[in-house]
């Protein structure tokens, strides 16, 4: 109650309530700050007409139901298009050999970025990656949302709070 939402598309325009087109959600009202106090506006915080930017992406159906899809700075932009880290994650892990699975973005010259999954395998499992790629294309993923390569590692880094520590996965993998 008295809290607005919307959702904010990379062009800067409120992205329609459809339940398709995602944005970042950003949250207006009186109970929701619009700046730090005493600091000057951070636009990667908050917009200049007072909306705080959550940095969750998600799509918002006509009923107003929010689906969370992604955070802003784990969403992946290959070429121009958008793919979820989460999605992929998600898919990932619904592989029966795969115990854990983290996807972050790598830089590409070609494509601006492109996904790498790291992932942790079940105890005596053995995964051919080919496999994987047709997993992950009949799960609904067309193949240039597919990773570009797979990391096989022993476990994936945690935050103190039992995070994914993807800025870490980002050091041990710059490129």
């Amino acid at each position: 109650p008295l809290v607005d939402l919307r959702i904010r598309g990379e062009d800067g325009q409120d992205a329609p309530w459809d339940g398709v087109q995602v944005g970042e959600i950003q949250v207006h009202g009186p109970f929701i700050t619009g700046s730090y106090h005493r600091v000057p506006v951070q636009e990667d915080k908050f917009t200049t007409d007072g909306w705080l930017r959550t940095g969750d992406v998600a799509n918002v159906d006509a009923q107003g139901f929010v689906r969370i899809t992604d955070r802003t700075k784990d969403l992946i932009k290959s070429g121009g298009e958008w793919i979820s880290s989460v999605d992929l994650e998600n898919a990932l892990m619904a592989h029966a050999s795969i115990a854990e699975a983290a996807v972050i973005a790598i830089p590409d010259d070609k494509w601006s970025e492109r996904p790498l999954a790291c992932i942790v395998l079940k105890q005596g499992a053995q995964l051919d990656m080919n496999t994987l790629a047709l997993h992950l294309q009949g799960m609904g993923f067309a193949k240039w949302q597919l990773p570009e390569r797979y990391e096989v590692i022993a476990a994936i880094p945690r935050t103190s709070t039992g995070k994914f520590f993807k800025l870490k996965l980002r050091e041990m993998y710059p490129a």
